[in-house]
């Protein structure tokens, strides 16, 4: 299958009968990290998630519980330090909101990192250049 660049946001949602239609709930993360506006009118696609093989006869592999983590191990991305952790490290955010941790790096900092760690809600990454 293919995904549009113009993608905003991927979450799983359960259609619910009220009244005379049917509502697909948005989290309020979506709202509160800017991907969704209230008020606008967006195109929606729904995605099986019972389907086990594509019209090719290919294998797919087991429906996920959310979206796929932004970022890989190994990639190199530009991120600006937004804030810091409780343990005093450099926060970052990507595409959809993702955290992406970087020790010692300072809030208003703008660097180049190598993604260390990815995990579902957040990554690690390490400063490689700090003048960007």
């Amino acid at each position: 299958m293919e995904i549009s660049d113009k993608l905003l946001c991927l979450f799983n949602a359960e259609v619910r009968a009220e009244d005379d239609s049917y509502v697909v709930e948005i989290p309020r993360r979506e709202v509160e990290t800017g991907s969704v506006d209230p008020g606008e009118v967006y195109r929606v696609a729904l995605i099986s998630r019972a389907a086990e093989s594509s019209d090719e006869g290919e294998e797919r592999s087991a429906p996920s519980d959310g979206p796929q983590p932004p970022v890989e191990i190994g990639e190199l991305r530009y991120v600006e330090i937004e804030d810091l952790g409780k343990q005093g490290d450099g926060i970052a955010r990507v595409e959809r909101g993702y955290v992406i941790i970087v020790p010692g790096a300072e809030v208003g900092e703008q660097v180049k990192i190598e993604v260390t760690e990815v995990k579902s809600n957040f990554a690690v990454g390490e400063v490689v250049d700090d003048e960007v």
